[in-house]
């Protein structure tokens, strides 16, 4: 045989394993390719604390369980568009795939979850995340049932954060104008004496700079974000172990979204939604408050604490939110008072008697 033609079948050996290869190399990378892309759009901008600290590592996290099958791109601050009152219906309908989100920006629409909205029912939020799960579990299965629920949490206290001297008393918030979540939360501030401007939290800053409102019901966690410390001079808080109200949140995924999955994928979801997803996503929020306080005093602002004695003249003066609700939920053929009566019971269970 001559050096030519050895030459040549050594090539035409090589070429061959080269080719019995290539198929088994394109597999493996079609395996590690992502399959499914998930899009999530929010409504906060990318370093508040809810999408830092909870929407990335959860999305990274299915993505590393997933054997990277499934990607999670992340659109914070509606970078998709839209308005956040619009992004449930944006995952409901295959816009988007995934969302976090506030049913109480859409009034009426969800009437059962509004509980934990009424005055004094709540605690923090890492303390209601269990009951707010247990709460959906039991009751508002019927009210998310165009979607797949990932978790349902609620954020920190809300305290009055306010241009000028502030509130000190209930007498001082006659006369303000403040950003309310909600309807019911708008009915509370409406009973204590101010007047309820609602709007989405991404609003509060131009809406504080340009006097639209004197001040904003908001929790810590979204004041850094927003600058709200720079905007204001005091923050009211209140004393106890229950918030003045709270807002609720839910993640949800399109259900058909969620269904075209193939099964193990579909476990990958599962793993990452409920109980546990909720108590993360409502420690997240609940922590995201140290920060703003943070923030506040450093920039010498006036904080206040509403004491014991002052504070039964505000829970007088806001329980009519809560006989309100009942009566509305009786109108719609809903045991108000028995939704009410649970959403305390499961609170007291994580936070004890009212303080």
């Amino acid at each position: 045989m001559t050096i030519a033609r050895r030459n040549f079948l050594k090539l035409s050996a090589g070429a061959a394993s080269v080719a019995v290869a290539m198929p088994a190399i394109l597999r493996t990378g079609y395996a590690q390719a992502p399959q499914v892309t998930l899009k999530l759009q929010q409504q906060l901008p990318a370093a508040a604390p809810v999408p830092k600290n909870f929407l990335v590592p959860w999305a990274q996290k299915i993505e590393k369980e997933s054997g990277n099958r499934i990607k999670i791109e992340l659109y914070p601050s509606m970078q998709l568009g839209g308005t956040p009152p619009q992004v449930y219906d944006q995952a409901r309908d295959g816009v988007i795939d995934i969302t976090w989100t506030l049913p109480g920006y859409t009034p009426n629409r969800f009437p059962k979850s509004e509980v934990f909205e009424l005055p004094f029912i709540a605690g923090n939020g890492e303390q209601n995340s269990p009951a707010t799960w247990a709460f959906y579990e039991k009751h508002l299965k019927d009210e998310y049932k165009d979607v797949k629920m990932l978790a349902v949490q609620t954020n920190g206290p809300y305290l009055i954060h306010c241009k000028g001297n502030g509130v000190r008393k209930l007498e001082d918030m006659k006369g303000l104008k403040l950003r309310g979540t909600s309807r019911m939360i708008n009915k509370m501030i409406e009973l204590l004496g101010a007047t309820p401007v609602g709007m989405p939290v991404p609003a509060v800053p131009d809406s504080l700079s340009k006097g639209v409102i004197d001040g904003a019901l908001i929790p810590w966690e979204v004041t850094t974000p927003l600058k709200v410390a720079e905007l204001v001079n005091t923050h009211t808080g209140f004393s106890g172990n229950r918030s003045l109200c709270v807002g609720l949140f839910v993640t949800v995924m399109n259900t058909k979204r969620y269904e075209s999955l193939p099964d193990d994928l579909r476990k990958v979801i599962d793993a990452n939604a409920g109980l546990e997803t909720s108590k993360w996503a409502g420690k997240v929020q609940n922590d995201g408050d140290a920060p703003g306080l943070e923030v506040a005093q450093k920039r010498g602002n006036t904080i206040i604490t509403i004491d014991a004695t002052e504070m039964k003249r505000w829970r007088a003066a806001a329980e009519p939110a809560v006989e309100s609700w009942i009566k509305d939920m009786e109108g719609k053929g809903i045991d108000g008072k028995a939704l009410v009566a649970d959403a305390r019971a499961m609170v007291e269970k994580a936070v004890g008697p009212a303080s």
